[in-house]
């Protein structure tokens, strides 16, 4: 009842009036409501974005995978091992390349370009650059000493190679021969130096001056090196280890060095070598005159020359990284343990002299000493072995007083080793170019070569495509296992080969995969990660044992 009554006493009392119905209240403005505003303007933009990408053309498959390779490559030119830090730290950059008092002959200077391209493809010369001078057939035409001329004939050497037709134009200047030749191993900068000396001695019979070398290489006695340097040098053919030493120790300085070739140069600004490189490159006090030499010059190191060197001139015979088509290439399944007793019957395909290759030290000291113990006449290299051994056993090998040689990899870049008829890979690399080094050992001089490689299931999938597809351009015989390896991602590598200009890695010119699946990219990424996970703990360091 208390409940009713309080209710009633609440309820508003009623008229009989018309009720007139109050104006709608007006709609809120839209600065009093930010957040409704802020909505607004996400969903507008949504929806803009969602249109762009609908009219947008639709990108294949082929063409993102372009788009990032672009973005490696464009990643990786970005540093410039070739530039000294000073000048990089005061900007200096050149425009124009070094002068040299050097000219082509007269009769050179006026070949008609339709007729030097006909001799470039006579021989399969690839150039590219400005100005080019035309090719040439003979020795005399560079205007050398005859001395030097009359040594080359000595040694049976009558025309330039098709390589030299084209290189040896813009590169002997005729000036003082202030240079620096840099080699990655010391075999290979023994060799240099052999043939250096060689080419001099006739000029000193002749009465030329005397144009002192020097040999800067680990292992040798430092107080030699230090005879020559104190009379003065002309020509150094180091690597880069040792001339980092000396330069880091003021007991020599290239103030006066104008001509600087890299041989192996695809190596010599690789992982390990880059940042010695550029040490070296920085007490250079001028600008120089470079050249660049490798076998095997894959993209990457082309724009890296074009974007570090001045006016660069390139030249190719043949396909860069491509087999030397003089080499018959015989590749085998063998497995793991089968190996040392295939390896004795390999050897009787040919007369020595033989050259075995293995990828680890071990497997170097193993087979020579299996094969001394069969009765084989064996030496062996590789990076574990003082110099003084290396050079006996190079020396050796080289005399034909051995029959064989086993060596890593140190045996394989730029080594001319006469009248070698089979090399024989005990374990296939991992890294395509490193094969084309290797076989390159033989068939050599305009002479066939064979180069027997083994295969079993340790071998990646990209690296038995890389083998593939080099033996299918070189029309070589393809195996079982390799003629049934098909590539899922085929039809995707022909389209950005078409639409890219390049077939195969960019990275180090292996024709079976792309720069995103290139095997040696992704360990030089796992190096600089491992290094950077030892630095974030402390590696190096106090305590770094962690």
């Amino acid at each position: 009842m208390e409940a009713e009554r309080l209710r009633r006493a609440t309820k508003p009392p009623t008229t009989n009036a018309v009720a007139v119905a109050a104006p709608p209240p007006p709609p809120p403005r839209s600065t009093s409501s930010p957040a409704a505003g802020e909505v607004a303007l996400k969903t507008s933009l949504l929806v803009k974005s969602t249109k762009l990408k609908r009219e947008a053309p639709e990108v294949t498959p082929a063409e993102r995978l372009l788009q990032q390779e672009r973005e490696m490559i464009e990643h990786l030119s970005d540093r410039k091992a070739l530039m000294p830090v000073g000048e990089i730290a005061k900007g200096i950059s050149y425009s124009e390349p070094i002068t040299t008092g050097w000219r082509p002959p007269l009769r050179l200077r006026r070949m008609p370009r339709s007729r030097a391209d006909a001799l470039r493809r006579k021989w399969h010369i690839l150039v590219d650059g400005d100005d080019v001078p035309p090719p040439s057939r003979s020795f005399g035409d560079l205007r050398l000493p005859e001395p030097i001329l009359r040594a080359l004939r000595a040694k049976g050497i009558e025309k330039p190679t098709p390589i030299q037709e084209e290189i040896l134009m813009p590169i002997v200047p005729g000036e003082g021969p202030f240079g620096l030749v840099v080699c990655p191993s010391r075999e290979l900068a023994r060799q240099t130096h052999e043939v250096i000396e060689m080419f001099l001695a006739p000029l000193m019979g002749a009465g030329y001056p005397e144009i002192r070398p020097l040999l800067c290489i680990g292992g040798v006695d430092m107080r030699t090196q230090m005879e020559v340097v104190k009379k003065g040098v002309h020509i150094v053919v180091a690597t880069p280890g040792k001339l980092k030493d000396l330069l880091s120790k003021k007991k020599m300085n290239l103030d006066n060095r104008r001509y600087l070739t890299l041989d192996e140069a695809d190596r010599l600004v690789d992982l390990g070598f880059e940042d010695d490189i550029r040490e070296v490159f920085d007490h250079f006090k001028a600008q120089r005159q470079t050249l660049l030499f490798s076998a095997t010059m894959p993209e990457k190191i082309q724009n890296f020359a074009k974007s570090a060197l001045v006016k660069p001139i390139i030249v190719n015979a043949g396909r860069a990284g491509a087999a030397n088509l003089d080499v018959i290439q015989e590749v085998e399944y063998v497995k793991e343990e089968a190996r040392i007793i295939y390896l004795l019957e390999c050897l009787q395909k040919t007369p020595p002299p033989v050259l075995v290759f293995c990828e680890h030290k071990a497997d170097v000291d193993y087979i020579q000493e299996f094969l001394l113990l069969k009765g084989v006449e064996a030496v062996a290299i590789h990076g574990g072995k003082d110099d003084e051994e290396r050079k006996d056993a190079f020396k050796s090998f080289k005399a034909s007083k051995k029959d064989v040689l086993v060596a890593t990899d140190v045996a394989s870049k730029g080594l001319d080793i006469p009248d070698i008829q089979h090399v024989i890979n005990y374990d296939m690399p991992a890294e395509i170019e490193n094969y084309v080094h290797r076989i390159g050992r033989t068939g050599r001089r305009g002479k066939t070569g064979v180069a027997t490689t083994f295969i079993n299931k340790n071998q990646t999938e990209t690296t038995l495509l890389d083998l593939k597809q080099l033996l299918i351009e070189s029309k070589q015989r393809l195996p079982p296992i390799l003629a049934d390896l098909d590539d899922p991602q085929e039809d995707d590598k022909v389209a950005i080969a078409q639409q890219s200009g390049v077939k195969g890695c960019a990275f180090f010119g292996g024709l079976g995969h792309r720069i995103e699946a290139c095997p040696k990219q992704q360990l030089q990424n796992s190096v600089t990660l491992a290094r950077a996970r030892s630095d974030y703990f402390g590696g190096g360091g106090y305590r770094g044992e962690i």
